[in-house]
Protein backbone atom coordinates (compact mmCIF):
# COMPACT_ATOMS: atom_id res chain seq x y z
CA UNK A 1 0.00 0.00 0.00
CA UNK A 2 2.87 2.53 0.46
CA UNK A 3 4.03 1.68 -3.30
CA UNK A 4 4.10 5.09 -5.38
CA UNK A 5 1.96 6.24 -7.72
CA UNK A 6 3.99 6.75 -10.78
CA UNK A 7 2.90 9.65 -12.91
CA UNK A 8 4.70 10.66 -16.70
CA UNK A 9 4.56 13.21 -18.85
CA UNK A 10 6.06 14.67 -22.12
CA UNK A 11 7.53 17.59 -19.97
CA UNK A 12 6.21 20.18 -16.97
CA UNK A 13 2.32 19.72 -18.03
CA UNK A 14 1.77 16.54 -15.62
CA UNK A 15 2.43 18.91 -12.72
CA UNK A 16 -0.89 19.88 -13.00
CA UNK A 17 -2.12 16.17 -11.86
CA UNK A 18 0.27 15.84 -9.46
CA UNK A 19 -1.00 18.78 -7.50
CA UNK A 20 -4.29 17.49 -7.16
CA UNK A 21 -3.20 13.89 -6.26
CA UNK A 22 -1.26 16.07 -3.61
CA UNK A 23 -4.02 17.82 -2.42
CA UNK A 24 -6.17 14.65 -2.39
CA UNK A 25 -4.19 12.36 -1.54
CA UNK A 26 -1.42 13.93 0.93
CA UNK A 27 -0.45 10.69 2.34
CA UNK A 28 0.34 9.17 -1.56
CA UNK A 29 4.08 8.35 -2.49
CA UNK A 30 4.50 9.90 -6.37
CA UNK A 31 7.57 9.46 -8.49
CA UNK A 32 6.99 11.58 -10.94
CA UNK A 33 9.20 11.92 -14.57
CA UNK A 34 8.66 14.59 -16.85
CA UNK A 35 10.64 14.15 -20.67
CA UNK A 36 11.37 18.04 -21.05
CA UNK A 37 14.38 16.65 -23.40
CA UNK A 38 11.97 15.52 -25.79
CA UNK A 39 9.01 17.77 -25.24
CA UNK A 40 6.78 18.40 -26.69
CA UNK A 41 5.09 15.38 -27.83
CA UNK A 42 2.06 17.26 -29.65
CA UNK A 43 4.11 17.29 -33.46
CA UNK A 44 5.27 13.72 -32.93
CA UNK A 45 4.11 10.93 -35.04
CA UNK A 46 1.92 8.69 -32.90
CA UNK A 47 4.21 5.77 -32.95
CA UNK A 48 7.65 7.58 -31.63
CA UNK A 49 4.98 8.95 -28.47
CA UNK A 50 4.32 5.14 -28.08
CA UNK A 51 8.12 4.35 -28.52
CA UNK A 52 8.33 7.34 -25.63
CA UNK A 53 5.93 6.47 -23.58
CA UNK A 54 7.04 2.77 -23.32
CA UNK A 55 10.62 3.78 -22.46
CA UNK A 56 9.45 5.97 -19.47
CA UNK A 57 7.17 3.65 -17.84
CA UNK A 58 10.27 1.20 -18.07
CA UNK A 59 11.80 3.08 -16.36
CA UNK A 60 9.47 4.53 -13.91
CA UNK A 61 8.91 -0.02 -13.27
CA UNK A 62 11.94 -0.19 -11.09
CA UNK A 63 10.27 1.77 -8.17
CA UNK A 64 7.04 -0.77 -7.97
CA UNK A 65 4.19 1.60 -8.40
CA UNK A 66 1.28 0.54 -7.54
CA UNK A 67 -0.96 2.46 -10.47
CA UNK A 68 0.86 4.38 -13.61
CA UNK A 69 -0.37 7.64 -14.37
CA UNK A 70 -0.22 8.81 -17.94
CA UNK A 71 -0.40 12.43 -17.25
CA UNK A 72 0.00 13.69 -20.51
CA UNK A 73 -3.40 13.75 -23.45
CA UNK A 74 -0.83 12.77 -26.19
CA UNK A 75 0.58 10.01 -24.98
CA UNK A 76 -2.88 8.73 -23.58
CA UNK A 77 -4.58 9.11 -26.82
CA UNK A 78 -1.99 6.81 -28.69
CA UNK A 79 -0.08 4.75 -25.75
CA UNK A 80 -2.85 4.20 -22.89
CA UNK A 81 -4.26 0.78 -24.11
CA UNK A 82 -1.13 -0.81 -25.19
CA UNK A 83 0.58 0.13 -21.45
CA UNK A 84 -2.33 -1.09 -19.72
CA UNK A 85 -2.03 -4.56 -21.53
CA UNK A 86 1.11 -5.07 -20.41
CA UNK A 87 1.28 -3.46 -16.95
CA UNK A 88 -0.03 -5.75 -13.98
CA UNK A 89 -1.34 -2.46 -11.53
CA UNK A 90 -4.11 0.09 -12.75
CA UNK A 91 -3.16 2.94 -15.86
CA UNK A 92 -4.81 5.84 -15.73
CA UNK A 93 -4.85 8.47 -18.83
CA UNK A 94 -6.55 11.92 -18.44
CA UNK A 95 -8.72 12.10 -21.63
CA UNK A 96 -11.92 10.07 -20.07
CA UNK A 97 -11.63 12.08 -16.64
CA UNK A 98 -11.45 15.81 -18.76
CA UNK A 99 -14.62 14.00 -20.89
CA UNK A 100 -16.72 13.52 -18.18
CA UNK A 101 -16.24 16.81 -16.21
CA UNK A 102 -16.96 18.52 -19.18
CA UNK A 103 -20.69 16.54 -19.82
CA UNK A 104 -21.09 16.98 -16.08
CA UNK A 105 -20.73 21.21 -16.52
CA UNK A 106 -22.18 21.28 -20.03
CA UNK A 107 -26.04 23.11 -20.15
CA UNK A 108 -25.82 23.61 -23.94
CA UNK A 109 -24.41 20.20 -24.72
CA UNK A 110 -21.68 22.47 -27.02
CA UNK A 111 -18.27 21.58 -26.13
CA UNK A 112 -14.73 23.14 -27.32
CA UNK A 113 -10.92 21.23 -27.02
CA UNK A 114 -7.99 22.58 -26.85
CA UNK A 115 -4.83 20.03 -27.11
CA UNK A 116 -1.79 19.19 -29.08
CA UNK A 117 -1.40 18.46 -32.74
CA UNK A 118 -1.67 14.80 -31.85
CA UNK A 119 -3.99 14.82 -29.48
CA UNK A 120 -6.64 16.81 -31.77
CA UNK A 121 -5.69 14.72 -34.57
CA UNK A 122 -6.82 11.36 -32.49
CA UNK A 123 -10.15 12.48 -32.19
CA UNK A 124 -9.56 11.11 -28.74
CA UNK A 125 -11.89 13.53 -26.70
CA UNK A 126 -14.50 14.06 -29.37
CA UNK A 127 -14.57 10.11 -29.43
CA UNK A 128 -14.35 9.87 -25.27
CA UNK A 129 -17.70 12.66 -25.24
CA UNK A 130 -19.65 11.35 -27.55
CA UNK A 131 -19.32 7.74 -25.92
CA UNK A 132 -20.81 9.33 -22.88
CA UNK A 133 -23.39 11.50 -24.38
CA UNK A 134 -24.12 10.69 -28.53
CA UNK A 135 -25.41 14.17 -29.60
CA UNK A 136 -22.83 16.64 -27.92
CA UNK A 137 -21.14 19.03 -30.09
CA UNK A 138 -17.91 19.22 -30.07
CA UNK A 139 -14.93 21.89 -32.20
CA UNK A 140 -11.63 21.27 -31.58
CA UNK A 141 -8.47 22.99 -32.08
CA UNK A 142 -4.83 22.41 -31.88
CA UNK A 143 -2.60 24.85 -30.45
CA UNK A 144 1.07 23.98 -30.58
CA UNK A 145 2.60 27.28 -29.29
CA UNK A 146 1.33 26.61 -26.10
CA UNK A 147 3.29 24.30 -25.00
CA UNK A 148 6.74 25.68 -25.34
CA UNK A 149 5.11 28.59 -23.78
CA UNK A 150 4.81 26.46 -20.42
CA UNK A 151 7.90 24.97 -20.56
CA UNK A 152 10.01 28.07 -20.63
CA UNK A 153 7.75 29.13 -17.60
CA UNK A 154 6.31 32.13 -19.58
CA UNK A 155 2.28 31.46 -18.19
CA UNK A 156 1.79 35.31 -17.89
CA UNK A 157 2.74 38.50 -20.55
CA UNK A 158 2.20 40.14 -23.52
CA UNK A 159 4.03 37.21 -25.48
CA UNK A 160 1.54 34.87 -24.22
CA UNK A 161 -1.33 36.66 -24.29
CA UNK A 162 -0.53 37.14 -27.86
CA UNK A 163 -0.16 33.84 -28.24
CA UNK A 164 -3.45 32.63 -26.85
CA UNK A 165 -5.70 34.91 -28.47
CA UNK A 166 -4.34 34.20 -32.33
CA UNK A 167 -4.64 30.75 -31.13
CA UNK A 168 -8.06 31.04 -30.50
CA UNK A 169 -9.14 33.61 -32.23
CA UNK A 170 -11.63 31.07 -34.38
CA UNK A 171 -12.74 29.20 -31.57
CA UNK A 172 -13.65 32.04 -29.69
CA UNK A 173 -16.60 32.69 -32.31
CA UNK A 174 -17.75 29.32 -31.91
CA UNK A 175 -20.79 28.82 -29.38
CA UNK A 176 -20.06 26.59 -26.03
CA UNK A 177 -20.39 27.36 -22.92
CA UNK A 178 -16.93 24.91 -21.74
CA UNK A 179 -13.70 24.19 -22.97
CA UNK A 180 -11.62 21.37 -22.24
CA UNK A 181 -8.00 22.19 -21.93
CA UNK A 182 -7.13 18.98 -23.57
CA UNK A 183 -3.36 19.42 -22.68
CA UNK A 184 -1.81 18.99 -18.79
CA UNK A 185 0.31 21.82 -19.74
CA UNK A 186 -2.05 24.30 -20.82
CA UNK A 187 -3.55 25.15 -16.61
CA UNK A 188 -0.46 26.72 -16.17
CA UNK A 189 -2.25 29.52 -19.10
CA UNK A 190 -5.43 29.18 -16.97
CA UNK A 191 -5.69 32.81 -16.60
CA UNK A 192 -4.78 34.21 -20.04
CA UNK A 193 -7.40 31.83 -21.60
CA UNK A 194 -9.70 32.30 -19.21
CA UNK A 195 -9.41 36.30 -20.02
CA UNK A 196 -9.56 35.26 -23.89
CA UNK A 197 -12.46 33.48 -24.16
CA UNK A 198 -14.76 35.40 -21.20
CA UNK A 199 -16.61 34.50 -18.44
CA UNK A 200 -19.36 32.52 -20.30
CA UNK A 201 -17.33 29.87 -20.94
CA UNK A 202 -16.19 27.36 -18.27
CA UNK A 203 -12.43 25.77 -18.47
CA UNK A 204 -12.03 21.99 -17.75
CA UNK A 205 -8.73 20.75 -16.05
CA UNK A 206 -9.06 17.55 -16.70
CA UNK A 207 -6.54 17.24 -13.36
CA UNK A 208 -8.98 17.05 -10.94
CA UNK A 209 -11.25 14.54 -11.73
CA UNK A 210 -8.14 12.41 -12.91
CA UNK A 211 -7.05 12.55 -9.28
CA UNK A 212 -10.50 12.01 -8.25
CA UNK A 213 -10.45 8.45 -10.40
CA UNK A 214 -6.94 7.90 -8.78
CA UNK A 215 -8.58 7.86 -5.42
CA UNK A 216 -11.46 5.39 -6.16
CA UNK A 217 -9.59 2.90 -7.87
CA UNK A 218 -6.97 2.90 -5.14
CA UNK A 219 -9.69 3.04 -2.86
CA UNK A 220 -11.76 0.09 -4.39
CA UNK A 221 -9.03 -2.10 -4.42
CA UNK A 222 -7.69 -1.57 -1.19
CA UNK A 223 -4.51 -0.23 -2.10
CA UNK A 224 -4.80 3.71 -0.55
CA UNK A 225 -1.69 4.65 1.63
CA UNK A 226 -1.97 3.75 5.25
CA UNK A 227 0.82 5.32 6.80
CA UNK A 228 0.89 8.57 8.46
CA UNK A 229 4.56 9.52 7.88
CA UNK A 230 4.73 12.12 5.69
CA UNK A 231 5.83 10.67 2.30
CA UNK A 232 8.69 11.71 0.05
CA UNK A 233 8.08 12.60 -3.36
CA UNK A 234 10.71 11.94 -5.95
CA UNK A 235 10.85 14.19 -9.18
CA UNK A 236 12.75 13.13 -12.48
CA UNK A 237 13.55 14.89 -15.76
CA UNK A 238 15.32 14.29 -19.10
CA UNK A 239 16.07 17.98 -19.82
CA UNK A 240 17.40 20.73 -18.46
CA UNK A 241 16.91 20.11 -14.05
CA UNK A 242 17.26 24.26 -13.17
CA UNK A 243 13.92 25.06 -15.05
CA UNK A 244 12.15 21.90 -14.00
CA UNK A 245 12.53 22.32 -10.86
CA UNK A 246 12.03 25.82 -11.07
CA UNK A 247 8.53 25.26 -12.58
CA UNK A 248 8.11 22.19 -10.24
CA UNK A 249 8.54 24.84 -6.85
CA UNK A 250 6.52 27.34 -8.43
CA UNK A 251 3.96 25.20 -9.47
CA UNK A 252 4.06 23.26 -6.26
CA UNK A 253 4.97 25.79 -3.97
CA UNK A 254 2.39 24.84 -1.22
CA UNK A 255 2.66 21.28 -1.27
CA UNK A 256 6.29 20.92 -1.22
CA UNK A 257 6.29 23.29 1.86
CA UNK A 258 5.11 20.64 3.75
CA UNK A 259 6.44 17.51 2.07
CA UNK A 260 9.95 15.92 1.54
CA UNK A 261 10.95 16.22 -2.21
CA UNK A 262 13.90 15.00 -3.46
CA UNK A 263 14.44 16.10 -7.17
CA UNK A 264 16.51 13.55 -9.87
CA UNK A 265 17.99 13.63 -13.18
CA UNK A 266 18.01 9.92 -15.04
CA UNK A 267 20.19 8.75 -17.64
CA UNK A 268 17.42 7.51 -19.79
CA UNK A 269 18.14 8.87 -23.79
Amino acid sequence: MQQAIAILDSGVGGLTVVKEVMRQLPQEKIVYFGDTARTPYGPRPAEEVTRFTHQIVDYLLQFHPKMVVIACNTATAVALEEIRARLPVPVVGVIHPGARAAIKTTRTQKIGVIGTIGTIQSNAYETALRQISPHIEVVSRACPLFVPLVEKGVFHGEQTRQVVEESLSELKETPMDCLILGCTHYPFLTDTIASVMGPQVTLINSAEETAREISTILYHKGMLATSNKLPVHQFFCSGDPWMFKMIAQGWLNEQIKVTPVVWQVPNII
